[in-house]
């Protein structure tokens, strides 16, 4: 099953929002290893797309990437995507959640 990972917006935003807590807040070392966490997590998911658990929503999905940080994404076998949705800090208030 060969899908192509795309990126929404949200998805951008999300994550380009917790590079900039990282770069405010920790070292570059964490910066990379959050990244390469990232890719290998992603990489994961264009593997094997459904290992990862449902969400609420059971047609999306939630990576775990680190403690603080999950991944929410959906596979589209019809258009052969998967689309992630958005990066979220697991320590947010889960009340303002969507996925």
């Amino acid at each position: 099953m060969a899908l192509v990972v795309r990126w929404t917006k949200e998805a951008e935003d999300t994550f380009d929002e917790i590079i900039e807590y990282l770069e405010e807040n920790w070292s570059e070392k964490e910066i990379q290893n959050f990244v390469r966490t990232v890719q290998k997590v992603i990489g994961q998911i264009e593997k094997n797309p459904y290992q990862f658990k449902a969400s609420r929503y059971q047609e999306i999905r939630k990576a775990f990437i680190t403690k603080h940080n999950s991944l929410f994404y959906y596979v589209n076998e019809a258009d052969k995507v998967i689309e992630l949705y958005a990066f979220w800090d697991n320590r947010q208030n889960p009340q303002e959640l969507r996925y």
